[in-house]
């Protein structure tokens, strides 16, 4: 049997590399996939906490997590894929939507 710590503890660990990516990464796809692993994350812990209380809601919760996660990633793919067909870039430093 595996300790509820050692899931919180990989869960504490991918949020951190994700918030860490998500500050130094400069790619439109990498602050993307940084975001994602945040989310699962997180998913991760209400998936612990369900499991540890035997409680079926926390996975209820996330379900819908999910479901959000899939809509942004079809929105923001789409996003990603205009900003690089009218900037010609990725890099985020580089991208300034106000200019002409």
């Amino acid at each position: 049997m595996i300790p509820i710590s050692w899931y919180l503890v990989l869960s504490a660990a991918l949020f951190s590399i994700g918030v860490s990516a998500f500050l130094i990464k400069r790619n439109i796809i990498s602050i993307f996939m940084s975001i994602e692993l945040m989310l699962n994350a997180v998913n991760l812990a209400f998936v612990t906490f369900a499991h540890h209380w035997h409680q079926v809601s926390g996975q209820i919760f996330v379900f819908f997590v999910m479901v959000v996660a899939a809509a942004e990633a079809a929105v923001g793919l789409a996003i990603i894929i205009a900003v690089f067909r009218s900037r010609d870039t990725l890099n985020v430093d580089q991208i300034n939507l106000m200019k002409l």
